[in-house]
């Protein structure tokens, strides 16, 4: 007889499976941190793996993607009368194309103060720059700054 409802035909349920499983099982009892997270990079790989590390790890329930800072300014403009759509946690990576991080800052500045202060930005970086570090932390809409690859831990920590 073939037992089709586990997907190991010895019977043993797979450490993944067991893994994801008590994953989930702990992200219960946490509940979930924010409701909106907003993803500006311009790496679709950074973007899946960082996406995946905030649902599994119950950070925000939604997770929106935007692959350039222009994009991500634009859905803003369109979005800063509507609460319910702004993202709380906006992770900003600065090394991008066309317009980089620190252009998207600028432009942030120029949005409706309903983004600004329902937007909280955190930096999402592989730049280990000292000028970079400093230049983001100083900036008045950053509030942390976070080397990639993003993970459990520094999701615990951010609280706001």
């Amino acid at each position: 007889e073939q037992r089709t409802e586990n997907p190991c035909v010895d019977g043993s349920i797979p450490f993944i499976t067991t893994t994801y499983q008590n994953r989930i099982m702990k992200n219960v009892d946490k509940g979930i941190k924010f409701d909106r997270v907003l993803l500006i990079d311009d790496n679709d790989i950074d973007n899946f793996i960082n996406e995946r590390m905030i649902t599994t790890n119950s950070f925000s329930k939604v997770v929106i993607v935007k692959n350039s800072g222009e994009s991500a300014l634009q859905f803003l403009k369109d979005n800063s009368n509507n609460p319910d759509v702004l993202p709380q946690v906006i992770f900003l990576d600065l090394n991008m194309p066309v317009m980089d991080g620190f252009g998207f800052l600028e432009e942030y500045e120029s949005l409706p103060a309903s983004v600004r202060t329902t937007c909280k930005v955190i930096v999402l970086s592989s730049s280990i720059s000292p000028e970079d570090i400093n230049r983001a932390s100083t900036n008045q809409y950053v509030v942390k700054y976070v080397n990639k690859p993003l993970n459990e831990k520094y999701l615990e920590a951010i609280n706001f």
